[in-house]
C-alpha cells in the first residue's frame, strides 16, 4: 500500500483588506513510492490548487522549510518545487511577502516541465537506484517477526546492534577505533549537528567555520548563542594561516570542517593542515567538529581517512549520514565522541525526540549483515565515477574557456568559478527561462556571496545534465 502524507497549514492571504493569517486547509497528497519526483508532485498538487481557485492570486504559501518539515521530506525537495511554480509564472516571489500566486497565471499545465525541467541539486544520490524493495521487505520482516515487541521504547541512543554496526563500519572501512559506547544514533546528520552545538556550546562561544561552508550547521551554532568566524577555503581546504590568527586573537571553543570533500567546493583538506589542525586542537583545547556526509563516495585507490581517526586527537565529534547512501528520504544519522559527550548527546535526545527510529534502524541493520548495503555501495560508486567523468567532458566541451574546476576525487558535485565576473543570480534568472536551476551562492556563503556555483550530477540522466550544461554555456 502506497504512503501517502498530508499537510495542513496556515498561510498568509494578502487581499485588499489588511494583511491577515487565515487557517489554510490543504492536502498536499505525496506518494513517496511513486516513479514521479516528489518535487513534481508538489508542484503539480499547488497548480491544481491554483488552477480550481483553492489558491487566489496573490495568496501567500507557507515557507520551504515549514512544508518539508510538515511533510518529512527534505528541504531541498520543497526548493526544487518552488523552483519550478517560480519560473514557469505560477508564483511571484519577493522579500517582504514570501512566495505567493502570481497574477499573470500561464496557460500551460506543468506537463511540459515534467520532462523539461533541470534542477541542479547540490549532491544528492539518484534515488531511482536507492534499494527501496529490499528495505520495505526487510521492514515488512521485522514487523513480522517481532510483532509487539518492536513498540516498546528503545535506547535514546539508537538500537545497540546498529550502533555496533556503524562501529565495526568505521573502524573497518575509515581506519578508526570506535566502540558502540561511543555512537549516538540520530535522525539525519541536522539532529546531530542540533545536538552537537546544544551539548558543546554556551552562549558568545566562538566557532570557526569554513566559508563557503555548510549553513544548516552554523544555523545551529547561532542558535545555542555562538559567535561564527568565517576561514577561507582554497585548493588545500580551509587555511591554517587564518586559523591561527583567530587563535590569536579569540578563545575558539570549536572548529567546523568537513575535510573529506569540503562542502561546497570538494576540495579534500591535505595532510600537512590535517596534522596541523589536530596540533592546534590539543594545544588550544578547541574541538573540531567533523561533517564527514559523504564518504562512501571516493573514486580513488585509496580514501582519505577522516582527521578524527588519527591518533593523538583530543576534542573531536565526528558526524556522518547513511542518507546519501541509501536515500535522502531515509533520515539515519550519527555523531561519534568520547563516551561523555555521547551520554549528552543522548541524554538531550530523549528530551526532544526520546528514542530513535528502531525499526529503520533494524531494518537497515538486516540489510548491512546481508551484503545488500555493501553491494548497493559498489554498483553506485562504480556508477557516480563513470558519469562524474561524464559531466567533466560536458564541463569541458560547452563550458571550455569560460569556467574552472577541479574534477573531485570522490562526492557527487562539481564546484565551478566562471573565469570572468558575472552576476550569478542574473544567470539564474537567464537559466531558469530555459527551464534550468540550480542554487546561488548566497546558499553557502557568509556574508558576501562567494563566486562559483555547487553543481550535483548524480540525481539527472546524461541527457538532462547535457542540456542543462549546454543552456548554462549560453548565458556563461
Amino acid at each position: 500500500m502506497t504512503r501517502l502524507d498530508y499537510i495542513c497549514v496556515p498561510v498568509l492571504i494578502n487581499t485588499n483588506s489588511p494583511t491577515m493569517l487565515r487557517p489554510w486547509l490543504i492536502r498536499l497528497e505525496i506518494d513517496k513510492n511513486s516513479a514521479k519526483p516528489v518535487y513534481i508532485q508538489i508542484a503539480d498538487e499547488i497548480i491544481s490548487y491554483i488552477k480550481n481557485g483553492t489558491l487566489k492570486v496573490g495568496e501567500a504559501l507557507p515557507g520551504t522549510r515549514q512544508i518539508a518539515t510538515l511533510l518529512k521530506v527534505n528541504r531541498n525537495t520543497v526548493v526544487q518545487a518552488f523552483d519550478i511554480l517560480l519560473s514557469e509564472g505560477w508564483l511571484v516571489a519577493s522579500e517582504r511577502k514570501g512566495s505567493y500566486v502570481s497574477d499573470k497565471l500561464p496557460l500551460h499545465t506543468l506537463e511540459t516541465v515534467k520532462n523539461d525541467f533541470i534542477f541542479f541539486d547540490d549532491g544528492l544520490p539518484d534515488t531511482s537506484c536507492a534499494p527501496i524493495n529490499e528495505l520495505a521487505r526487510s521492514y515488512r520482516r521485522i514487523f513480522a517477526r517481532k510483532a509487539g515487541g518492536i513498540m516498546n521504547r528503545a535506547s535514546e541512543f539508537g538500537d545497540i546492534r546498529f550502533r555496533e554496526a556503524i562501529s565495526m563500519m568505521l573502524n573497518y572501512n575509515r581506519s578508526m577505533n570506535t566502540s558502540a559506547k561511543q555512537i549516538c544514533i540520530t535522525r539525519g546528520s541536522q539532529m546531530a549537528f542540533y545536538l552537537t552545538a546544544q551539548c558543546l556550546l554556551e552562549k558568545g562561544d566562538v566557532v570557526l567555520i569554513e566559508n563557503p561552508g555548510f549553513k544548516p550547521a552554523w544555523e545551529t551554532y547561532l542558535h545555542a548563542g555562538a559567535t561564527l568566524i568565517p576561514i577561507a577555503v582554497d585548493d588545500e581546504g580551509i587555511r591554517i594561516d587564518e586559523v591561527e590568527e583567530a587563535l590569536t586573537t579569540h578563545r575558539v571553543k570549536a572548529l567546523h570542517i568537513s575535510p573529506h570533500h569540503q562542502y561546497p567546493t570538494t576540495v579534500t583538506l591535505s595532510l600537512n593542515r590535517r596534522l596541523k589542525l589536530i596540533e592546534l586542537s590539543n594545544n588550544y583545547r578547541f574541538t573540531i567538529i567533523e561533517d564527514d556526509y559523504d564518504n562512501e563516495y571516493h573514486f580513488g585507490q585509496r580514501p582519505v581517512m577522516p582527521v578524527s581517526a588519527y591518533e593523538g586527537i583530543h576534542n573531536y565529534i565526528y558526524i556522518g549520514t547513511l542518507s546519501k547512501l541509501i536515500a535522502p528520504a531515509i533520515r539515519i544519522g550519527y555523531i561519534y565522541s568520547s563516551t561523555g559527550f555521547i551520554e549528552r548527546a543522548g541524554a538531550l535526545r530523549r528530551i526532544i525526540d526520546i528514542q530513535g527510529d528502531s525499526i529503520m534502524e533494524q531494518a537497515i541493520l538486516e540489510l548491512i549483515n546481508e551484503g545488500d548495503v555493501s553491494r548497493h555501495k559498489k554498483r553506485m560508486v562504480s556508477l557516480y565515477a563513470e558519469k562524474r567523468d561524464f559531466f567533466a567532458s560536458l564541463l569541458d566541451y560547452y563550458l571550455k574557456d569560460k569556467v574552472t574546476y577541479k574534477k573531485p576525487d570522490g562526492g557527487l558535485a562539481f564546484w565551478i568559478q566562471p573565469i570572468e565576473p558575472i552576476d550569478l543570480y542574473k544567470l539564474k534568472e537567464l537559466a531558469n527561462r530555459k527551464q534550468v536551476a540550480f542554487y546561488t551562492p548566497d546558499r553557502f556563503s557568509f556574508g558576501e556571496p562567494i563566486q562559483g556555483i555547487r553543481l550535483g550530477y548524480a540525481s539527472l540522466p546524461k541527457e538532462n545534465l547535457e542540456r542543462g550544461i549546454q543552456i548554462l554555456g549560453m548565458y556563461l
